[in-house]
């Protein structure tokens, strides 16, 4: 790996968690000016709020290597991944705290975000419902013998649900152009995956059905570009779907308000140890970067999201008629 490569990698990184720290203030009752903690002020992200905090390796190390056509689902934690596809930092910030200049208005809020310009099918508050819109998507893109790929983010839960099967199954069968990436936080909302899912796991499942697999640590960017550039080269040259396995590790509770106390403390403490920017930084030093190179982009990350809470806190509420607007589809012109 390149030395600009791995800046690359920690940039886009830096920026998810940036982004991340930030939304979580806002949503306990932390106000605009980002850094102060949560006060007894009304939160500004209303609604649940999934945090990805430690799991941008897997965001960034996949995304880095998809086209701006190629397409993407993602999950109710979807943020990084959002983010990691090109979508703008104010817009994303705007429709968490409900405005109108959001990408869906205000109205879809951080599960729902979506941003098709860039290939960004959406976010969605239903484990594994993204498998099959992946599945879907990417059915399309063949039938049209168009190009580009699909990347279909989901949780190790979503393994455990009827969609996974199906949607693996219908891939495998038609040799689909999608990706497949299980981003393995290792817990189901507050219960450990390991004592609900039977037998070798996800990546079993998926060599059941014949699809090439990789299993990587999701907290080590580089592993994860190389394993996921090697899998996206091979469906976008026609190889079928593959499917990629990537452990990683949830800091916070299962949404912004959740102290997740459920957890072992320990267990926590030893896998911030390992937190992907950790990991990173030590690399790129180890490759000669030297901190102030390091400090820089971390300065402009934390400026990029403290504009984009500006921009948010500024922008204008939805007009109340828009309720009724963007609900139904007629299919204008969809036939002719």
């Amino acid at each position: 790996m390149t030395q600009q490569r791995l800046l690359d990698l920690y940039r886009l990184m830096r920026r998810i968690r940036a982004f991340e720290d930030a939304a979580e203030i806002a949503s306990q009752g932390g106000v605009a000016a980002w850094g102060l903690a949560a006060s007894t002020k009304p939160a500004l992200v209303r609604g649940p709020l999934h945090l990805s905090t430690g799991q941008e390796a897997v965001a960034a190390g996949v995304c880095i290597s998809l086209q701006r056509k190629d397409l993407l689902t993602s999950t109710h934690r979807g943020h990084g991944h959002t983010l990691a596809k090109g979508a703008d930092t104010s817009r994303m910030m705007c429709e968490l705290f409900g405005r109108a200049t959001g990408y869906n208005k205000g109205k879809g809020g951080s599960m729902h975000i979506a941003d098709f310009s860039v290939g960004m099918l959406g976010a969605n508050g239903v484990v594994a419902a993204g498998i099959p819109i992946a599945t879907g998507a990417a059915h399309a893109l063949k039938i049209r013998r168009q190009p580009n790929i699909v990347a279909c983010f989901f949780g190790d839960g979503a393994a455990n649900r009827g969609p996974f099967l199906e949607g693996l199954n219908w891939a495998q069968v038609y040799r689909l152009p999608v990706l497949f990436v299980c981003e393995d936080n290792r817990i189901s909302a507050t219960t450990p995956t390991g004592s609900m899912t039977a037998g070798e796991g996800v990546s079993a499942r998926a060599r059941a059905l014949a699809i090439p697999s990789l299993k990587v640590d999701g907290n080590d960017v580089q592993a994860v570009d190389e394993a996921a550039a090697r899998l996206i080269a091979e469906v976008r040259t026609g190889g079928g779907p593959r499917f990629l396995h990537a452990v990683t590790y949830r800091f916070k509770g299962h949404v912004s308000v959740d102290p997740g106390t459920y957890r072992n403390s320990e267990e926590v403490a030893a896998a911030r140890l390992a937190d992907p920017l950790l990991v990173a930084t030590a690399r790129l030093t180890a490759n000669g970067v030297s901190q102030a190179v390091i400090d820089q982009i971390d300065s402009e990350a934390r400026a990029e999201i403290e504009h984009a809470l500006q921009v948010a806190e500024a922008a204008p509420w939805p007009q109340a008629g828009a309720a009724y607007e963007d609900v139904q589809s007629a299919g204008a012109g969809m036939w002719q």
